[in-house]
């Protein structure tokens, strides 16, 4: 890991100018951030941001991964720095995909640099993909390395232009099989793109297993610093076809992949502009079971929407099996892990947040009473796992204990999907 020298006051940063994260758990519990090399007000040194931390609350700044840009991806694009960072541990090694580029070009490279640790030191293996601007195709950055069921390892690229893609890795280098970097000629597997129109605009993508089987992927839609919002769309491989909520693959211009998280605020909190880029945190649950799944993401901030940070949300799966987040940001120590044991615990006023209008908006809360009429619509899956259908509407949601962040109390919240793919989700405020 490189030393702290930048003139920047990067020691007190926390999560704030943390873009593109991604959060890896170490073994002795120690959970590590790694982000493109950005700084909302002005210049930064190249090689990676690393943060640490002990309860994905409260974050140090470790330092660089990288001395700079690597040799190789500075010559193919020109980057003087780097972006969107991808970690992951394949056995004993620790594999850092990082992506190269300059703005609005697709001229860009994804290599890889391996570690025996997450603080390093890392050591380059070269290229894995490139691209060129002049070449119809995607753009090589934006990584994410997968590896499914059967043991065969993919990595998930791409950033507007020609859209997401997927090509093979070998599992025992990282590398893309056959030993040369995959190019703009060989691109791999489309898995979503987006029209002209909109100038191709999705990027980030992040698959992870579904349960019961398959996967889902999030990407990111619009521009990076006002209409940036999460989606996901679901499929049984890897590599595809992922489809949205109506069946329509994400390659056809017609698709509309479900709304997981925009722009939105609560009541006296702040305001959380344009939430994206995501990865999810996969770890052991302090209280045992399943693992914890946590989002991270970067968002803006409403009063100053230059500023970025980090930020991490519970994820949990609906009875339909698709992800949803938390209303409220992860609180550490403070949450308890609870599912709600059956339909009463939905009984009381909530503030809700509906993802159901333009995203060029801030979504704003609502408050809706749960009576005990309504229950007589609620089919309960199991613990925390409900629908709700009344008349057209219908919900397919889960209900969990969270920390209201602005009441700073333990509370239920509830957040799901409706039939048509957008996300609502809410917290109690008051009981029946």
């Amino acid at each position: 890991m490189t030393s702290i020298d930048d003139p920047a006051d990067v020691g007190g940063w926390g999560a704030r100018h943390a873009h593109d994260p991604t959060a890896v758990r170490d073994a002795d519990g120690t959970h590590y951030l790694f982000s493109t090399d950005a700084y909302a007000d002005g210049p930064v040194r190249a090689g990676v941001q690393v943060r640490r931390s002990r309860d994905l609350v409260d974050w140090e700044f470790h330092g660089w991964a990288l001395p700079g840009v690597p040799e190789a991806g500075a010559a193919w694009s020109g980057a003087g720095g780097l972006w969107a960072p991808e970690v992951v541990r394949v056995g004993d090694e620790w594999r850092m995909y990082w992506s190269a580029s300059t703005f609005g070009s697709r001229t860009s490279a994804i290599g890889l640099a391996v570690a025996p640790s997450p603080t390093g030191p890392w050591a380059d293996r070269g290229l894995v993909v490139t691209s060129l601007h002049d070449v119809d195709g995607p753009n090589a950055i934006d990584a994410n390395a997968v590896a499914d069921a059967d043991g065969r390892h993919w990595l998930v690229y791409g950033s507007f232009f020609g859209g997401i893609h997927v090509i093979e890795l070998d599992p025992a280098t990282g590398l893309a099989v056959g030993g040369e970097p995959a190019d703009g000629h060989r691109p791999g597997t489309c898995l979503a793109r987006r029209p002209r129109a909109v100038e191709g605009a999705v990027e980030g993508a992040f698959v992870l297993p579904r349960p019961g089987g398959g996967h889902a992927m999030l990407i990111s839609y619009d521009s990076l610093f006002s209409t940036y919002h999460l989606r996901v769309g679901v499929a049984e491989r890897v590599t595809g076809p992922y489809r949205d909520h109506a069946g329509r693959p994400l390659t056809d211009d017609d698709a509309d992949p479900a709304i997981l998280l925009a722009s939105h605020a609560l009541t006296g909190g702040r305001t959380w502009l344009a939430p994206g880029h995501a990865s999810v945190l996969t770890t052991p649950s302090p209280v045992g079971g399943a693992d914890l799944q946590l989002l991270v993401h970067h968002v803006r901030d409403g009063a100053h929407p230059h500023q970025h940070e980090a930020q991490v949300r519970r994820l949990l799966w609906t009875h339909g099996r698709w992800p949803v987040v938390s209303p409220q940001p992860w609180a550490g120590d403070r949450e308890t892990h609870e599912l709600a044991p059956d339909a009463r615990t939905l009984l009381g006023v909530w503030e809700v947040v509906s993802f159901d209008g333009p995203t060029a908006e801030v979504a704003r809360p609502r408050t809706v009473r749960v009576g005990e009429d309504d229950l007589r619509d609620v089919v309960q899956h199991g613990p925390g796992r409900f629908t709700w259908q009344r008349e057209s509407a219908a919900l397919d949601t889960v209900a969990f204990m969270s920390w209201d962040a602005v009441r700073e109390r333990a509370a239920w919240s509830f957040s799901g999907l409706t039939a048509d793919g957008r996300a609502a989700f809410g917290t109690r405020v008051t009981d029946a």
